[in-house]
């Protein structure tokens, strides 16, 4: 019953996103879509009482507890980055917003996009060993093995995520430098352009003076 209810919010989680984005861009009910959205973390309530409910009821504590407690760790630490990235394209997408920036790619600011995601994985791994331990200290006495290898793997989850953002502080990529014809190509009018400010009052070279076309009158002659 546990990993149906986990399928079920799993998808219940995509339909009331597509849902929400849908009323607020495509239908233009802002209201509407505020509620659909805060039914978001309605499942990770209903998950949460489930588990608690067949635990209570004499079931053996198994995997199946344990993914649910790291399904709403994650769903915790990640849930709402998902909905605003997705919100930011939607945006744009229908009502003509501008196109939500990409991760960075070079340097520090790589490493500390990356350094954010980890504080994400942090939490949500923090949020499963908590529902994991609250749900050893209720069985009690009972097998609890598989809910502790459940929080080992969450531990392992955020270390091996804090190395590999570790990795992009002491080995991020530096952005190429621009060669000369690229530079050249991106600023393919700056030439006449510079040539006119440096210049702008030149006047072209004078040739040589021209003789008057008609030669001036003397005196009128006598009659």
């Amino acid at each position: 019953m546990i990993v149906a209810l986990i399928i079920a919010c799993e998808v219940g989680f995509w339909v009331l996103l597509v849902l929400g984005l849908t009323a607020r861009y495509v239908l233009k009910w802002r209201r509407t879509s505020v509620v659909l959205l805060l039914c978001e973390p309605v499942l990770e309530v209903v998950l949460f009482i489930a588990t608690a409910i067949d635990l209570k009821n004499g079931a053996e504590p198994g995997w199946e507890h344990g993914l649910a407690a790291l399904y709403i760790g994650f769903t915790v630490g990640y849930g709402h980055y998902t909905v605003k990235w997705l919100d930011g394209h939607a945006a744009h997408r229908f009502a003509g917003a501008p196109r939500p920036p990409k991760p960075p790619q070079y340097g520090r600011a790589r490493a500390a996009h990356e350094g954010r995601l980890w504080l994400r994985t942090l939490v949500a791994a923090a949020v499963a060993l908590v529902l994991l331990q609250l749900a050893i200290w209720y069985v009690g006495s009972g097998d609890t093995s598989s809910l502790r290898g459940f929080q080992g793997t969450a531990l392992r989850a955020a270390g091996i995520h804090g190395v590999v953002a570790l990795s992009y502080f002491v080995f991020g990529k530096k952005a190429p430098e621009q060669a000369p014809d690229q530079a050249r190509e991106q600023a393919p009018d700056q030439a006449p352009e510079q040539a006119r400010e440096q210049a702008p009052d030149q006047a072209p070279e004078a040739g040589p003076e021209r003789a008057p076309l008609t030669k001036e009158r003397g005196p009128a002659p006598r009659p």
